[in-house]
């Protein structure tokens, strides 16, 4: 009986030690570290967000993340739980997925400055599913600068040179590595708001040393700076749509769908539900001018056919028209308009998969995407649209500029993509060094087929 109590006790010890980091995030203690590498320009809440160190547009900057083993460890076991199967929800395309991954603490440095015990974890959909899938290490990751800033009261409020929120994208199925950063400066450049985008080398160390992650594009998440710097007002109601509700179609709307990342405690969707009403109301047909009217008075029409425009002039397929996902609507409180922010483009300036992206006409689209399907019907709107188009050819996407842009870009990027200090196999996209230049010059003449492409179908 004796040994039977010491065996006993000696279980529970054990369970105790091994659980004891877990214990203390559950029970709530709070653990003191030191931050010696804190300033109020690099961490503080108070400091304004540096675009100049954190989204320069002529370098690549470096990234180190170090996580503790028994972290690494969990964060593998959970993805595994989560996207290891790759079966998605039944009845949805690929990319539409349900979970919560698991978010662990690590310390990040950048210019030999230390940020301390911050949040990340795996993020996105297909680009997370599919590249884990295929064995390739090089998987999105978000970081979230005072996620345990409860365990930790030392980074209350911590920022990465005033941004709490990052997201590093891997540059899914993207061999010229550029499409994320030159789609979202479109936008920007044609009078959208958009997330800011710089290339970043991520180097991790997980317990066996520093190991290059590959080249990724950090975006600036748009519920943290993008709504606090591009817009006068803050204080909107902020929805990422996600299912069929975001289709906007008759008999689709389903609060759930709408994903509130503004005011989360307000049970209050009445202007998403309102865009949804007006956009298929029967006024349509009957009283076209008040409907119009009552379009206007809830939605930024002019702005998105300006997203419109720039979206199917470049073309990018994984948004709406095509795909359940990928925009933000912003109430803004300046107009008290629903305005459009398009989000996630790795997949643009190609022709595109699930179809394919939209004809520049959008006669194929039909009333289940009633935003894009009602509000080009009208005449006005349309005639609208081919004045985006134009003008967006004409100057911001004009081949000349474009191409220099990308030409610009190769010579920067080669030393981290390709070649001895590149990309590693195993954490890479790549099936050879030349997939680079062939990305590249893809996209060289991309710009210069489209342009020619919106010139033929306005001059019908």
């Amino acid at each position: 009986m004796k040994n039977a109590f010491q065996l006993l006790f000696l279980i529970l010890l054990i369970t105790l030690v091994s659980c004891s980091e877990d214990e203390e995030i559950i029970s709530g203690q709070q653990i003191e570290i030191q931050t010696t590498d804190w300033t109020e320009k690099t961490h503080s809440s108070a400091a304004m967000p540096d675009y100049d160190i954190v989204f320069p547009d002529d370098k690549v900057n470096r990234i180190d993340i170090k996580i503790e083993p028994e972290n690494w460890k969990k964060m593998q076991t959970d993805l595994a739980s989560n996207v290891g199967g790759g079966q998605g929800i039944p009845g949805q395309p690929p990319g539409d997925t349900e979970y919560d991954l698991l978010w662990v603490p690590c310390n990040v440095f950048f210019n030999n400055i230390q940020w301390y015990q911050a949040g990340i974890r795996y993020k996105g959909n297909s680009s997370l599913r599919t590249t884990y899938q295929r064995g390739i290490k090089k998987l999105p990751l978000k970081l979230d600068f005072d996620q345990f800033e409860d365990t930790y009261p030392a980074i209350q409020n911590q920022r990465f040179y005033g941004f709490k929120q990052l997201s590093l994208k891997n540059n899914f199925e993207d061999k010229s590595f550029v499409r994320e950063k030159v789609a979202s400066d479109l936008f920007r450049e044609f009078g959208l708001v958009s997330p800011r985008t710089a290339f970043y080398r991520v180097y991790v160390d997980f317990g066996e040393g520093e190991k290059y992650f590959g080249l990724y594009t950090l975006v600036e998440e748009v519920d943290d700076t993008v709504i606090k710097t591009q817009y006068a007002e803050t204080k909107g109601n902020l929805y990422k749509p996600e299912g069929k509700g975001a289709t906007f179609g008759a008999g689709s709307f389903d609060i759930s769908d709408m994903c509130k990342k503004t005011n989360e405690t307000e049970n209050n969707y009445s202007d998403v539900q309102q865009l949804y009403t007006v956009i298929n109301s029967s006024e349509r047909e009957t009283s076209n001018d008040k409907w119009k009217e009552k379009l206007n008075a809830v939605f930024n029409i002019p702005l998105f056919l300006k997203w419109l425009a720039v979206n199917t002039t470049m073309q990018n397929w994984d948004t709406y028209g095509r795909m359940t996902h990928n925009y933000y609507l912003y109430n803004n409180p300046e107009s008290g308009k629903l305005e459009w922010i398009p989000w996630d483009n790795n997949e643009a300036l190609q022709d595109g998969k699930m179809g394919g992206a939209l004809s520049l006409s959008l006669s194929e689209v039909g009333v289940n995407w009633p935003l894009i399907r009602y509000i080009i019907n009208d005449k006005t709107w349309e005639a609208e649209y081919k004045q985006n188009l134009s003008g967006f050819v004409n100057g911001v996407f004009n081949p000349g500029r474009v191409n220099i842009k990308y030409e610009n870009y190769r010579q920067l990027l080669r030393e981290y993509v390709v070649g001895s200090s590149g990309e590693q196999t195993g954490y890479t996209f790549l099936s050879n060094n030349a997939d680079f230049d062939t990305a590249v010059d893809f996209l060289k003449l991309h710009v210069e087929k489209r342009n020619e492409a919106v010139r033929q179908f306005l001059s019908k």
